[in-house]
């Protein structure tokens, strides 16, 4: 895809750290849910440092829309994303991503690695085509959770909230063996998989003592 000028139409706070970012859609732009584009901040010094986002919007929509975790901290690229307004612009560049539909199952996520499952979620939904899937989201606590309503609305039961700190109305720990067996994982599914490397580890040795099938992990680092 050659580059893409968009102008931002609309920025504001999703979560405390969780921008939610909405842009023009330039012509023949075309991308399949779960995929990702390089995103640049079109300003001076800033034109070389281009990080991967995830679109969460539908393909069919006039608009872009991507969910970005920031780091103030970092004084990198989402540090600066902070400081954009409406009529700013970013430069899209090429479009990529190995996390693709493939059947009904278990979608397992870390944090802002949910991203990639958010516009999957929300095509099967819009073709009523929810069926069985669930989302299993672990976060540190529940300020962090991304769309909490949205998927409580579109899942039900099927959203399965999991943190680290002790929350009264959640499950408290890590996603371990036993916590997908609670959660009622098939094995004979697929399970879609992404977050911090370490989380991803340690939970895809788990889903392999579940009996899942290695081929049925799909997955991509956050």
């Amino acid at each position: 895809m050659k580059n893409k000028i968009v102008k931002i139409s609309d920025i504001k706070h999703e979560t405390h750290d969780v921008l939610n970012i909405h842009t023009e859609k330039p012509n023949n732009i075309d991308f399949v849910p779960g995929q990702a584009t390089e995103v640049v901040i079109n300003k001076e010094d800033w034109k070389e440092e281009g990080r991967p986002f995830t679109f969460v919007c539908l393909p069919k929509d006039n608009h872009l829309e991507f969910m970005i975790k920031t780091y103030p901290d970092h004084k990198g690229v989402t540090n600066k994303l902070l400081s954009l307004k409406p009529g700013d612009e970013l430069v899209l560049t090429d479009i990529f991503g190995a996390i693709h539909y493939k059947g009904e199952g278990a979608f397992i996520a870390g944090g802002a690695g949910v991203t990639p499952f958010i516009s999957i979620l929300r095509d099967l939904k819009d073709q009523g085509e929810i069926g069985t899937n669930k989302l299993i989201f672990a976060n540190k606590n529940a300020q962090d959770i991304i769309l909490q309503n949205e998927f409580q609305a579109m899942l039900g039961d099927n959203f399965i909230n999991i943190l680290e700190e002790e929350t009264a109305g959640y499950a408290q720990g890590r996603i371990d063996l036993e916590f997908l067996k609670s959660c009622k994982v098939d094995p004979k599914q697929y399970v879609y998989l992404c977050g911090p490397p370490p989380m991803m580890e340690a939970v895809k040795k788990h889903l392999l003592k579940l009996g899942v099938d290695k081929d049925k992990i799909v997955q991509e680092e956050f």
